[in-house]
């Protein structure tokens, strides 16, 4: 059984931060993964999609389905994983704990007050404006987790509290409600 950390949160709100601090300090290791990796390092054509070659939404069920089935793969051949995430459409909570369901998962939801998620997201430069306050409005909405971390707190203090919830192995979150 894998070990997974799936950190839940607006884009801008420390996710990939804290996935670093989370990796320098747990005792075995973690990869660290997210739609930025493949969009960051090439996997994906994003200057085709920027430039209209193709269309965005067209693949964008594509590129979802097969990150959450490499996820799957990854955590099945025994490698532990720091998820980033943004659950925003409907269907991929349900597909990840279908997935992932013979693994340990930890889901910690990541919130950041509306300000400093401006703030970040004006300074990315690389997200529509206004797009992480509308995540952070409608993404938490229902979900059940095992730990809420909040940005303010410090990546220190957050990835103490995270590992500290992973150590215990209590889960409470949606991914444990296996039914």
């Amino acid at each position: 059984m894998s070990q997974i950390i799936i950190l839940h949160g607006p884009s801008s709100s420390g996710k990939t931060t804290l996935a670093r601090a989370l990796q320098k300090k747990a005792e075995v290791p973690f990869w660290h993964i997210s739609i930025d990796h493949l969009r960051d390092s090439g996997v994906l054509p994003m200057q085709r999609f920027q430039s209209g070659d193709f269309e965005w939404m067209v693949e964008r069920t594509r590129v979802f389905d097969g990150l959450h089935a490499s996820l799957a793969a990854y955590a099945n051949a025994g490698n532990n994983l720091i998820v980033e995430h943004i659950l925003d459409t409907p269907g991929w909570l349900e597909t990840l704990k279908r997935d992932l369901v013979n693994h340990d998962v930890l889901f910690v939801a990541v919130h950041c007050p509306t300000n400093l998620l401006i703030q970040r997201e004006r300074a990315r430069g690389d997200r529509p404006p206004g797009s992480a306050v509308k995540d952070q409005q409608t993404i938490h909405q229902g979900r059940m987790y095992d730990l809420e971390v909040s940005s303010p707190a410090g990546v220190e203090i957050n990835a103490d509290l995270i590992l500290d919830a992973w150590r215990s192995g209590v889960r409470r979150s949606d991914f444990a409600r296996r039914g």
